[in-house]
């Protein structure tokens, strides 16, 4: 792997693309500094320097890259699009129209890409006004308003809504563009290129609030949590490594004087078929309670006002998270962890591929009996992949309760990061694999 890092810059187009990349993300970091117009600077500069943003919160500012706590152009970072994909996913299910679209190839999938692109206009403009109004409220700033009561008019509001929904569309292409143009997968890079930017402020978090606060033990609680930090990423690179591997054999064919076929090969099914999928759904789907928490008034009274308190004690607020947010977080990744993996690999259509091409499984009968077995054999091994994505994903905020220490990196910012790199880093290898680059990287 580490001879990678060494011939990737030798080859023209390789390098074109890795650069073109670099500069996409210093593009996007950027954007992260540049506040929206109409707001109070030094209220921004104060919200910056505070620490409000741990907590359930804080997941709106990491995948923004801290854009949100600065209220850039890119407050509202990838979270439209991502949550405008799970949508589309789910509507792939029940819809006939978008499953046949998928299953056109090419052409099909770029009409549900235009149509994710408009949902995930529609997404930012809601969400925009959505916290543009929290903000003028000081919901999620712990009272500080970057909005005074009095700017808060309809125009004002319009110009800053319409900026970050720009904002929005402008790193949906700076994706699309490094997907095009760059290597990897462009919106993957983007949540990537927002976490390691939040990192050294997450480990920073941790040790103020065990050294840095005093605590008696702070050293080792800090040890603790670096050590665990090392070991998770360690055992996630060794799991997404793991596959079953499924022996295929295909009949011997005659054609005229050619004797065709006759080969042995397998199908790789991956212990994490579903990668880091299922934790960014999971993740996007537990902040919009909290969302409406914030925006219902604490005043509201009645039923509005125990809704508001129900999230706050099960779910969480700007100061932390609970015990059932956890556990909900963890069955949430088993769930589309299955989900997702049902979508990457159908059994049955794989088993027809099979039969039509002259192979079958050793031992196996053609057909549906092919089809159960890949369903068994999927089923058995989805089940570890997924327990293990819950639990990496949980971790640390298991360890901040213990600790009562306020966890500024999570499991699931591990996971993307560790499993983004790995992709992007098999890309770079493949393609310099095909350049008959085989001899130095082995």
């Amino acid at each position: 792997m580490l001879s990678i890092y060494r011939y990737m810059f030798k080859i023209p187009d390789l390098r074109r693309k890795i650069l073109f990349t670099l500069a996409m993300f210093a593009v996007y970091r950027l954007g992260t500094a540049i506040p929206v117009p109409g707001v109070d600077l030094n209220a921004v500069e104060e919200l910056a320097a505070s620490s409000e943003s741990a907590g359930i919160i804080g997941l709106l500012n990491l995948f923004s890259g801290g854009a949100l706590e600065r209220f850039s152009v890119f407050s509202l970072g990838i979270m439209p699009y991502i949550t405008s994909s799970i949508i589309m996913q789910l509507l792939a299910v029940v819809i006939p129209r978008l499953q046949r679209l998928q299953d056109e190839g090419e052409s099909g999938r770029k009409i549900i890409t235009q149509w994710t692109r408009y949902l995930t206009v529609v997404l930012a403009l809601l969400q925009s006004t959505g916290i543009t109004y929290l903000f003028s409220r000081g919901s999620l700033t712990g009272g500080i308003l970057l909005i005074a009561p009095e700017d808060y008019t309809a125009p004002r509001v319009a110009l800053i809504v319409l900026t970050m929904t720009a904002g929005t569309a402008f790193i949906m292409w700076i994706g699309e563009l490094i997907t095009q143009r760059g290597v990897g997968n462009g919106m993957s890079l983007v949540i990537f290129v927002s976490i390691v930017s939040q990192l050294p402020a997450s480990f920073a978090v941790i040790y103020a609030g065990t050294i840095g606060a005093g605590r008696p033990g702070g050293g080792l609680i800090f040890s603790v949590f670096i050590v665990m930090f090392l070991v998770m990423i360690a055992g996630i690179i060794y799991v997404e490594q793991g596959q079953r591997r499924i022996p295929i054999q295909f009949a011997k064919r005659v054609r005229g004087r050619r004797v065709m076929g006759g080969q042995s090969t397998y199908i790789p099914l991956k212990v994490n078929t579903a990668g880091v999928i299922p934790v960014i759904f999971a993740t996007s789907m537990m902040y919009f309670p909290v969302l409406i928490a914030t925006a219902i008034p604490t005043d509201a009274g009645g039923f509005m006002t125990s809704v508001r308190n129900w999230i706050d004690i099960n779910i969480g607020n700007s100061q932390g998270v609970s015990t059932f947010y956890i556990f909900l977080l963890f069955v949430l990744i088993i769930f589309f962890t299955y989900f997702y993996t049902a979508i990457q690999f159908d059994p049955v259509r794989q088993a027809e591929m099979i039969q039509r091409q002259g192979g079958f499984v050793p031992g196996v009968r053609p057909g549906s009996q092919t089809a159960r077995h890949l369903e068994h054999i999927l089923n058995r091994i989805t089940l570890p992949g997924s327990l293990f994505l819950g639990i990496v994903a949980i971790l640390p905020s298991i360890g901040g309760a213990i600790w009562d220490v306020s966890v500024g990196f999570g499991g699931v910012s591990i996971l993307i990061v560790v499993g983004v790199a790995l992709e992007t880093m098999k890309q770079i290898e493949s393609q310099l694999t095909m350049r008959n680059y085989e001899g130095f990287l082995t």
